[in-house]
């Protein structure tokens, strides 16, 4: 009998802010250990905390983009536990009053085509210190810098069925917060983390197995292997006659292997109270809706704007849109007057491959659709073309038409000029000659390549074709 999976993540994002959630310390990385701190961060007596304004808005942006319902009021409690990255010995957090609810995320699954993943709810709260066991020998360092750094906690339904969705539902999350300015998501940094819950049943069964969580994931393939290892460790035990127990697992990535850390916690072993240094969060109907009016156009709405407007395929509107900044680029190709799918091929290919350190484009979206024209009304061949924008990528001033006019790629059209280049290959190749017109007329692209070889690619491939062809049948 066939065992279903059932997968539900919780997704920390770390907005994008100056400042920490509860104090003014720098919200920066990278910086030395123990630097970006203060007596409300750690937790020394007397220090009270107060909300980042700019938190709080990004948390609601979030969860408009979602489709959450924003609570006009919502609580912030204490989480109670001890652990030495946690020196108050609670986080602030927010338990039975969220900020949100409600709301979903749609992506494709590899298994079953496009689904919806239902969102439980959106909550903030501050993160936890770091601790660093490779520092010293035999003992554990702890880094507080990233001790109350904002995060928001996107909580999913039970609705992901394997391990590939569960990327999939991330990669759309991830791009939905990236195209709301939420945050970078950035998973080597530390501003988006998963733990993923999963648990097995067998097909059919309506009640869920007992569930595990795997904590800290810290890449989408990371994500991925762990839920495939945690599967089979899960299905082979039931099948061996074992039973799952309810506990908090880690993932090694250098093995893949997955190992107990801890009896799992259930929410009452917290002990959340209402934090009393912190009154209930009011936030105004009409700020909540202002804060709507500022979204941008997200991901799916520009996907459709893409097909109905400019008639592209699924893959190019997917690459196009995979990034709010090469989507603005390759409109910005389009405003200066290229025509879409040419602009849509050299931005995925050209555009794409030489993008500069931070994510900047090479050549100006002007430069580029002149280029495009150039190439498009015969001026250079596109493989002149491509020799062009290479020289525009590494730093050339000059328009592409003076570029290509200084590298010797004008393409000749002179029909005397590309009557000396025929001639000389239909000479040059007396045997391919005889074969082309003994009916082997799939020679007409050997001798098409010969003649763009001997014109070292300067002649036009439309007018060279039918030259040949009367030349040979002569």
């Amino acid at each position: 009998m066939t065992w279903e999976t059932i997968i539900g993540l919780e997704v920390h994002v770390q907005p994008t802010t100056r400042s920490k959630m509860f104090c003014g310390c720098a919200n920066s990385f990278g910086d030395p250990p123990n630097t970006n701190v203060c007596p409300v961060c750690l937790g020394l007596p007397g220090a009270l905390p107060v909300p980042n304004a700019e938190a709080v808005r990004l948390g609601v942006v979030g969860a408009l983009a979602l489709g959450s319902r924003v609570h006009p009021t919502s609580i912030f409690a204490r989480k109670n536990y001890f652990y030495p990255d946690l020196p108050k010995g609670y986080q602030i957090s927010q338990f039975d009053r969220p900020l949100a609810t409600g709301g979903a995320v749609r992506c494709e699954s590899p298994d079953r085509g496009p689904i919806e993943v239902s969102i439980t709810r959106l909550h903030l709260e501050e993160d936890a210190g770091k601790s660093l066991h490779d520092r010293f020998p035999g003992k554990t360092a702890v880094d507080l810098n990233r001790c109350g750094t904002p995060l928001c906690e996107i909580v999913s339904g039970p609705d992901l069925r394997s391990p590939a969705e569960a990327r999939a539902y991330l990669l759309a999350l991830r791009q939905l917060l990236v195209y709301a300015g939420v945050s970078d998501c950035s998973m080597e940094k530390g501003t988006l983390r998963v733990d993923a819950n999963l648990s097995v049943r067998r097909a059919g069964q309506e009640a869920f197995g007992t569930k595990t969580e795997i904590k800290n994931l810290n890449s989408f393939a990371f994500v991925e292997k762990a839920l495939e290892a945690e599967r089979e460790r899960q299905v082979a035990l039931l099948e061996s006659g074992g039973r799952v127990d309810q506990v908090t697992l880690l993932f090694n990535a250098g093995t893949g292997e997955i190992r107990v850390a801890r009896v799992k916690e259930e929410s009452h072993d917290y002990r959340y109270f209402p934090d009393p240094d912190l009154p209930p969060l009011e936030l105004a109907p009409a700020w909540i809706e202002a804060q709507r009016s500022t979204l941008p156009e997200l991901p799916e709405a520009r996907r459709a704007r893409y097909v109905e407007r400019f008639g592209l395929p699924a893959y190019d509107v997917g690459v196009l849109t995979s990034e709010p900044e090469t989507g603005a680029y390759f409109e910005a190709v389009l405003a200066a007057g290229a025509e879409p799918k040419a602009a849509a091929n050299w931005v995925m290919g050209e555009a794409l491959g030489s993008m500069k350190d931070g994510g900047a484009f090479a050549v100006a979206p002007a430069r580029l659709a002149e280029l495009i024209a150039l190439v498009a009304n015969g001026t250079v061949s596109h493989q002149a073309g491509r020799k062009v924008y290479a020289e525009l990528a590494a730093g050339g001033d000059a328009a592409p038409r003076a570029t290509a006019e200084r590298l010797g790629l004008l393409q000749v059209g002179d029909e005397t000029a590309l009557a000396g280049w025929v001639d000389a290959v239909i000479a040059a190749h007396p045997g391919e000659v005889e074969r082309f017109r003994a009916g082997e007329v799939k020679l007409l692209g050997f001798f098409t390549g010969q003649v763009m070889k001997a014109s070292q690619g300067k002649a036009d491939p439309k007018k060279v074709q039918p030259l040949l062809q009367a030349r040979l049948r002569g």
